[in-house]
C-alpha cells in the first residue's frame, strides 16, 4: 500500500510516501532496458520530513546530490540506499557552510538546481545555499538548456560576445549547435537585429548564385557533399572578412544556415529541374537523342525508359539510383539495346564503363565487345556523363574522357588518384 503524504508544485521534485507504514522519499530518474521511466525510493523520518516541507531549498538540494546516485544505478540495478540516506542528515540539518562544504566532495546535478532557478554566479563559486535563496518549484528548462550550453563553450574556449550569443540565437543553435539551423529573428534582442542581420546579408551576397545539387548515390534526399563543401568555404571566408570579431560558432551557424537552405531547395526541386539547374541540359555533342534505354543495378532490378516519358532519361536514372542506391547496391548500368551500347557506373570506385558492341553474337560465337575505362570526379561528373550519354550515345562521351580500354593502365591511373 502506498500513499502520498507530500507533493510540491512540480511533478518531478521528489514526493514523500507511506508504504507499509513508513515513510520513504521517493523520486523518478533515468529509464530501464526498456525505456521506461525508473523509480527510486529510500527512508526517511518524520523530522526529516518536516525540512522537506517547510524548505525549498534543502529538498532541492537533496534532490541534487541523489540524482547521480539514479544514474549509477543505471537501467537495472537497485539504488544505493545506504549513500541516499547518508546525504540526508548533512543536506537537511547541517549549516550553510557545511552543506557548502559536502557539494565540494560528492557529485550533484547542477542543472536541476538552474532549473529550479538558482544564482549560476553564487553557483559557480560553490556557494550553494546562497544561491537557492531565490528557488522555485516551478521550472524553467530552458534556463538549464542554455546554462549547459554555456559551460560546453567555456570547456572548450569559446567566449561569445553579444553579436556571436545574439546570431546563434537567430539561427536555434544557441542550446545545441547540432539542431539544423532555422531563421528565428524573434529570438533576437531587438538591438542586435539589425547587426544579425547585416551579417546574414554578407552571407547571403558571398553564395549568390551558388548551389548544392543531390547525391542520389546517397538515398533520394542526400545532397552533394562537395557542393555543401564548397559553399560552406566561401561563405566562411566572406564572414570571418567582414566580421573578423566574429567567434569560430558563430561563423559555422551562419555558413550552416546558409548550406542547409540551399540543401533544402535542392530536396524539394523535382528531379527534371534539379538535372538543368546543375548545368546538365547543355548540347553534349551527340545527335542521336535515345528513344529507349534500361536501368539495371547490381541486384538484378531493371527499369525501361522510353522518349515519351514525362521526365528526360537522366532524371529517372537519377531516380531510379536514389530508390535502389546502397552500401551493397554501387553498380548501375544504363544500356541501349537497339543502339548496342551502354555504360556500367561504379560508385564505389569512382569510375565508369562505356561499352560498345563490335559484332553481335549468332548462336556460333559470342559477341564481341569494346569496354573502355574512365575516372569520375564526383557526382557532378557521374551527372554529365549520363546526360551525355542519355543525348548521343557512346560517341558523345568522347571529349569526357581519357577513356582507357587496358584495365591494368586504368588500375595504376587509379591508384595514382587514390594516392592524391
Amino acid at each position: 500500500m502506498r500513499d502520498i503524504v507530500f507533493t510540491r508544485g512540480s511533478g518531478w521534485i521528489p514526493n514523500v510516501i507511506r508504504e507499509d507504514g513508513e515513510l520513504k522519499l521517493m523520486l523518478g530518474a533515468g529509464a530501464d532496458a526498456n525505456h521506461e521511466p525508473r523509480t527510486f525510493t529510500f527512508s526517511i523520518t518524520e523530522a526529516r520530513l518536516a525540512v522537506i516541507q517547510e524548505d525549498l531549498a534543502r529538498h532541492l538540494l537533496l534532490w541534487s546530490a541523489v540524482l547521480p546516485l539514479c544514474d549509477a544505478a543505471g537501467t537495472r540495478d537497485r539504488l544505493d540506499e545506504n549513500a541516499a540516506v547518508a546525504l540526508l542528515d548533512p543536506i537537511l540539518f547541517a549549516t550553510p557552510a557545511d552543506v557548502d562544504t559536502l557539494f565540494q566532495r560528492i557529485r550533484w546535478d547542477r542543472s536541476r538546481l538552474v532549473a529550479h532557478g538558482a544564482d549560476i554566479r553564487l553557483l559557480e563559486r560553490g556557494q550553494v545555499c546562497a544561491a537557492m535563496r531565490a528557488a522555485t518549484e516551478t521550472p524553467n528548462g530552458k534556463r538549464a538548456q542554455e546554462y549547459h550550453a554555456e559551460r560546453r563553450r567555456a570547456e572548450r574556449g569559446a567566449v561569445l560576445g553579444p553579436l556571436d550569443a545574439a546570431i546563434l540565437r537567430y539561427t536555434g543553435q544557441y542550446l545545441h549547435g547540432a539542431t539544423v539551423p532555422r531563421r528565428k529573428p524573434a529570438a533576437v534582442d531587438p538591438p542586435l537585429l539589425p547587426e544579425v542581420m547585416r551579417v546574414i546579408a554578407t552571407a547571403e551576397q558571398a553564395c549568390a548564385g551558388m548551389r548544392i545539387g543531390r547525391d542520389p548515390r546517397r538515398g533520394k534526399r542526400a545532397t552533394d557533399r562537395r557542393d555543401w563543401d564548397r559553399m560552406e568555404t566561401t561563405v566562411d571566408a566572406a564572414v570571418r572578412r567582414a566580421h573578423p570579431e566574429l567567434v569560430d560558432d558563430a561563423v559555422r551557424t551562419v555558413s550552416f544556415l546558409m548550406c542547409s537552405e540551399a540543401a533544402d531547395r535542392s530536396r524539394s526541386t523535382p528531379m527534371e529541374d534539379d538535372e538543368e539547374g546543375a548545368g546538365h541540359g547543355a548540347d553534349f555533342g551527340g545527335s542521336a537523342r535515345k528513344t529507349a534505354l534500361s536501368f539495371t543495378d547490381d541486384k538484378g532490378v531493371e527499369k525501361k525508359w522510353i522518349r515519351d516519358s514525362p521526365h528526360t532519361a537522366a532524371a529517372e536514372f537519377w531516380e531510379f539510383v536514389g530508390d535502389r542506391s546502397a552500401a551493397d547496391n554501387e553498380v548501375f548500368t544504363i544500356e541501349d539495346e537497339e543502339m548496342g551500347e551502354g555504360i556500367q557506373l561504379h560508385f564505389y570506385a569512382d569510375s565508369i564503363a562505356r561499352i560498345t558492341t563490335l559484332r553481335e553474337g549468332d548462336g556460333r560465337s559470342d559477341p564481341e565487345y569494346r569496354v573502355e575505362y574512365s575516372l569520375v570526379d564526383g557526382i557532378s561528373g557521374y551527372r554529365t556523363l549520363v546526360s551525355a550519354f542519355a543525348r548521343g550515345g557512346c560517341a558523345a562521351l568522347e571529349r569526357h574522357g581519357p577513356w582507357m580500354s587496358d584495365v591494368a593502365e586504368f588500375e595504376r591511373a587509379r591508384r595514382r588518384r587514390n594516392a592524391r
